[in-house]
């Protein structure tokens, strides 16, 4: 049994209802491409850690955020069913990694739609498990990048028969990579991920596949810095993300419908809600970024660790890591201390204390100095960003 192509049409909506959406996505191009960018590591590893939470979190198999900060030490359970949720973790925040540098540049993005790069993105993802850990929650064995050589059905939504898959993926490589530039390569990627769902590649892992597909061509297109991700405002609104992409699937209401198979409005109306949750999400961070509010912000986490938690550091430090955070580099030991304004040993004590704590990084015990991130940090520093995190470090 084969599938043809027009099952699932339309791919894209008709030229005459492109309208409002390509207005959403000319907004949103001006938002994330006028996003101040911060050129810290250390932030964007922590935002590749709340991805890898949120992504997770909406199949279900994430960990707490303090236990994925754990896995990060090697430091993984003694329970073996969490263990395996923390490796995946890893696995995600590293394939994310390898796939930003490998299609970087808008040029890259026709490459993606390319169906081998749907298999190279699985295998990213599933080839840096264990093999003990390959397994969907049935027992069935997960081959890193392989499609599916069975049937299924997803809910309500009978995929298309495994052996129509390479044609079909063909199909849908050929409709979105050869799209105009601009703002339509942004209604493209919207409508790919909830397309690549209805064929359903893979025997696991398709929607992390779909994600890390939709984050990376924003990335390639130079719309995320490193800064955002629509992942977070997937999970966020996880209930009506489901929702929209399986109405999605459902044939055509009508001759007002499109005249494919699958229903225009439907799909006009997902592609609307990935427009929004990206819109969302960028001015969001905007607003965390303002480089204004990070001096009281970092001072009042440092008054917390003087006056509350009486941790050893001291607002005192505050010029430093203030400095830090605006430079996104490194500071000698040296420097760091004169400019805390403090006694040699006092100032070596508070530097001792905001290593301990996290606040401060550094890749040896006489190296330089860089500004960090830890999560019990995040309320002061980007609240609501990751709530859980926050909850997790109270």
């Amino acid at each position: 049994m084969f599938d043809s192509p027009h099952q699932f049409t339309p791919l894209l909506p008709a030229e005459a209802k492109l309208e409002p959406l390509l207005a959403k996505a000319h907004d949103l191009a001006r938002d994330a491409l006028g996003l101040v960018g911060y050129p810290a590591a250390e932030l964007r590893s922590l935002l590749r850690s709340m991805n890898s939470y949120y992504s997770n979190r909406i199949e279900g198999q994430h960990t707490r955020p303090l236990e994925l900060e754990q896995a990060l030490r090697r430091d993984f359970s003694m329970d073996a069913k969490l263990a395996a949720r923390q490796r995946l973790a890893l696995a995600h925040m590293d394939a994310e990694a390898a796939i930003e540098a490998r299609f970087a540049g808008e040029e890259a993005v026709p490459g993606l739609y390319q169906p081998s790069a749907i298999q190279d993105l699985h295998a990213e993802l599933f080839g840096r498990l264990p093999e003990s850990d390959r397994f969907t929650d049935e027992g069935e064995a997960i081959v890193p990048g392989q499609l599916r050589q069975r049937e299924v059905q997803v809910g309500l939504h009978v995929a298309p028969a495994c052996a129509s898959l390479p044609l079909l993926l063909e199909a849908w490589g050929q409709q979105y990579s050869r799209v105009r530039r601009g703002e339509m390569t942004v209604l493209a990627l919207a409508a790919a991920h909830q397309r690549l769902g209805w064929i359903h590649p893979f025997v696991d892992g398709n929607g992390r596949v779909m994600r890390l597909h939709t984050h990376a061509i924003l990335h390639a297109l130079g719309y995320t810095r490193g800064l955002w991700s629509p992942l977070r405002g997937f999970a966020r609104s996880q209930d009506r993300y489901y929702a929209l992409m399986a109405d999605a699937d459902v044939p055509r209401r009508g001759d007002l419908d499109g005249r494919g198979n699958l229903s225009e409005q439907a799909l006009i109306a997902w592609i609307d809600y990935v427009l929004d949750i990206c819109i969302d999400q960028v001015r969001f961070m905007r607003g965390l970024l303002d480089l204004g509010q990070m001096k009281s912000r970092i001072a009042a986490c440092l008054t917390f660790e003087e006056e509350v938690r009486k941790s050893g550091v001291r607002r005192a430090a505050l010029i430093p890591m203030h400095y830090l955070f605006l430079d996104g580099g490194e500071l000698e030991r040296g420097e760091f201390k004169a400019m805390m304004n403090l006694g040699e040993r006092t100032a070596g004590t508070v530097l001792a204390a905001l290593l301990e704590r996290g606040l401060l990084k550094s890749d040896t015990p006489q190296g330089r100095l860089r500004f960090a991130f830890p999560l019990h940090a995040l309320r002061f520093y980007f609240p609501s960003l990751w709530p859980e995190a926050e909850a997790d470090t109270a």
